[in-house]
């Protein structure tokens, strides 16, 4: 049966799970400190650059909006996720994670989740440090939780693909369809130059997600199935007497049911047995009925 999934409002948030929880309210806090960097100033630097310099994830190589070379570091494939460049930006990503995040949690346990979510946003941003310059995109600070909410969303996708998602709280689509959708858009928008958007940090939080649900051996997904079955049909080696060899092990299995049948106490006539000899050399004995096989496994104990 195809299940609705509508989010209940605000009186959802009671019921968040702990990481959810954990990381609405960092990102939270982290966005605060962001707007009251925008108003102050370092040694002649504002405030942001120096907070985007360090935390931020920035390309391996190239010159920064300070006339700096920028300053990559590994944490930063972190830091990065819990950082958004304006008030739709956090609100449309922490929307989408509390929406399809909460009961991939409430399946999953906080610890796999929260590895998840780290993983699909390095995923994506590594995705990013390295396709992008191949590309020839300019280079430029990253930050966003987004490819780490596609990582999620792809896996509500894949663990739930017949749920309806109400799309402006009233035009259901399937789950599956629409995160296929959305990802065909990315996948359309990558050389969008100027759009200040990482598509391929998208890209690559769903490309995480997708590979570490198909390898995770504990989460079963009906796609996963389906791959499976498929590959054994590819594989299974040809036997051109699998159709005869069939048929004598059907007829065996009839005639070894036939030596159980029970001796009744009625008599069988001759006439009854021709009946059921020449229905054999006709159609065989497999079509037989119960009654007449065993009148004829009562007749061959006689004659034996």
């Amino acid at each position: 049966m195809n299940q609705y999934y509508r989010p209940t409002g605000f009186g959802g948030f009671s019921f968040f799970p702990p990481v959810i929880k954990s990381l609405l309210i960092i990102n939270g806090v982290v966005f605060f400190l962001q707007l009251l960097m925008n108003t102050l100033t370092f040694n002649g630097y504002p405030a942001w650059y120096i907070l985007n310099r360090w935390f931020a994830l920035n390309p391996i190589s190239g010159i920064d909006p300070g006339s700096q070379p920028f300053n990559f570091q590994i944490w930063q494939l972190i830091t990065y996720q819990f950082m958004h460049g304006g008030f739709s930006h956090i609100l449309f990503n922490m929307f989408a994670l509390w929406m399809f995040g909460m009961e991939i949690e409430n399946l999953w346990g906080a610890r796999k989740f929260l590895y998840y979510y780290l993983l699909a946003g390095i995923g994506a941003g590594l995705c990013h440090l390295f396709v992008s310059p191949l590309l020839g995109s300019g280079a430029a600070f990253t930050i966003g939780a987004s490819g780490a909410i596609f990582g999620v969303m792809i896996a509500f996708a894949m663990l739930f693909p017949n749920r309806y998602i109400f799309i402006y709280f009233f035009i259901p689509i399937k789950a599956k369809y629409l995160i296929t959708i959305l990802i065909v858009m990315e996948f359309m928008l990558v050389d969008s130059a100027g759009s200040n958007v990482a598509h391929l940090a998208h890209l690559g939080g769903a490309l995480t997600g997708f590979i570490f649900l198909m390898l995770d051996k504990n989460t079963s997904i009906a796609f996963k199935d389906l791959f499976k079955r498929s590959s054994y049909r590819a594989t299974k080696p040809f036997n051109p007497f699998g159709g005869i060899s069939d048929k004598f092990k059907k007829k065996e299995q009839n005639i070894q049911d036939a030596k159980f049948h029970e001796i009744e106490e009625d008599e069988v006539s001759q006439e009854d047995i021709d009946k059921i000899l020449d229905k054999i050399s006709q159609s065989g004995y497999q079509n037989l009925t119960e009654k007449e096989k065993k009148v004829l496994f009562k007749a061959s104990k006689k004659m034996n």
